[in-house]
């Protein structure tokens, strides 16, 4: 592991809290030398303040400012920022001293006199612990998502050219905003891009616009106040703040309500914004990536969607293509998401019937890269043998039909069989074919926890 923290996160910022004007002067050039933005204060009112005006990566905090005690402050410091990296340091040494600190929610101890390299040192683990929690945090978020960047490897020449300028897209810092159709994969290009970025190592946030609404949208954003609004219970940091020098992504963007709008439009033109419930102006380094299935142009005219906006968000469009725009790479995606499910469930025997590639192939797919992936999940799943059928992926309705061009299969209304069953064919097919569970939900008529709890019920979940 490299000594230097910029090797682990770069840019990153330091706070030196110290009543000493040495001290602080000796930690700002060991800091700077380091790749370090630094703020020296000699006070705690001071540092408090500055960590809510803007984000640090680590505290360097004297035990003693003058009748202060530091190690007061630090409760006061991670209710600020939670992933804040505290490093106490101090010429009074001790065993009892340093354990007090650690149970405070200190992340290390430095004894004076320090060197240079004790200090570069000390940061780098702490820089490197917190871009690993990340990571990790990261993956666990998107377990279920485990080799999706699979889609992007085509056999079809016009997705390959846009892949190529996607490419050239993420090594900007432009704001890109993804269009396409529900399910095409808007999501997964964006951590796609973030990858291909230089803000790769960099933290990743995201939000999912269309299950927010009013001041719990601009709150998930921007962060708020305790008592800012009814249920605001404590304070709460928001994701521009989370993506600090790192990427925020907009899943919906065109679901943004008319304050978040307000709130997003100045944050891009200035990079600065304020919680809900608060006054004072914060600064966050964040590049954004928008999604949307709507034509913004159309809700522009209708009012519902800013123009100013809209032209502030258009800087680099990528559409994604139907996947009925890329036929020829519907059976890679389909083993694909076959060997996945497959893995997952512990059927490593399945595979595709004939009739079913066949089936795949002629279907129209109007819910794209999601429909798929979920047809194939619920055939590993359900299927009774090792060869996947059309009837397995829910394809039958173009395999076979009676003389009244009705389906022939046996969960259907009318059908001889039990409610739970025609149930449970119904909840597969209508999450197949939704956006999401909460669309699913809502077609269904009934909340998004009570069809998760239906789902696990049937297996599907």
């Amino acid at each position: 592991m490299s000594g230097h923290p910029a090797a682990c996160q770069a840019p990153w910022a330091a706070l030196v809290v110290d009543d000493d004007a040495g001290v602080r002067q000796s930690l700002r050039l060991c800091l700077e030398a380091a790749g370090a933005r630094v703020l020296g204060v000699a006070s705690g009112r001071a540092a408090l303040e500055a960590l809510d005006r803007g984000h640090f990566d680590v505290v360097f905090l004297d035990l003693w400012l003058g009748p202060e005690a530091g190690m007061d402050l630090l409760p006061e410091m991670l209710q600020r920022q939670t992933d804040l990296g505290v490093i106490v340091v101090t010429a009074f040494a001790s065993i009892e001293s340093a354990v007090d600190a650690i149970k405070r929610g200190a992340v290390d101890y430095i004894p004076k006199p320090f060197t240079p390299d004790q200090i570069r040192l000390t940061a780098n683990r702490v820089l490197e612990g917190q871009r690993l929690r990340r990571r990790l945090a990261e993956l666990e978020e998107a377990l279920d998502e485990t080799g999706e960047a699979s889609v992007f490897e085509s056999h079809n020449q016009s997705f390959r050219q846009f892949l190529s300028v996607a490419a050239r897209a993420a090594a900007s810092e432009a704001v890109i905003l993804l269009r396409g159709e529900s399910g095409t994969g808007k999501n997964v290009l964006a951590r796609w891009l973030r990858a291909n970025s230089l803000r790769a190592e960099a933290p990743f946030a995201a939000v999912n616009c269309p299950a927010l609404s009013g001041d719990l949208m601009t709150s998930a954003l921007f962060g708020h106040r305790k008592g800012a609004f009814t249920g605001a219970i404590s304070d709460v940091a928001g994701k521009v703040q989370e993506a600090e020098g790192g990427t925020l992504f907009l899943d919906e963007v065109g679901e943004l309500t008319a304050d978040a709008q307000a709130r997003l439009l100045r944050f891009l033109n200035d990079r600065t914004y304020e919680r809900l419930g608060e006054a004072r102006e914060r600064r966050a380094d964040v590049r954004l990536i928008a999604a949307t299935n709507r034509i913004l142009e159309n809700e522009v005219k209708a009012g519902r969607f800013r123009e100013d906006l809209f032209y502030r968000i258009n800087v680099i469009t990528l559409t994604l293509p139907a996947l009925r725009d890329r036929v020829e790479d519907i059976p890679s995606l389909a083993q694909h998401y076959l060997a996945m499910f497959s893995r997952k469930q512990g059927r490593l025997s399945l595979a595709f019937s004939p009739e079913a590639e066949q089936a795949m192939l002629s279907h129209a797919w109007r819910g794209n890269l999601r429909e798929l992936r979920n047809g194939v999940e619920r055939a590993v799943i359900l299927a009774p043998g090792p060869v996947l059928t059309p009837l397995d992926l829910g394809l039958h309705l173009r395999a076979s039909c009676d003389q009244d061009g009705q389906a022939d299969h046996r969960a259907r209304v009318g059908a001889a069989i039990s409610l739970a069953a025609l149930e449970r064919e119904h909840i597969a097919r209508i999450v197949a074919q939704s956006s999401s569970l909460e669309a699913a939900a809502r077609t269904l008529d009934i909340d998004a926890t009570t069809l998760q709890r239906k789902r696990k019920r049937f297996g599907l979940a």
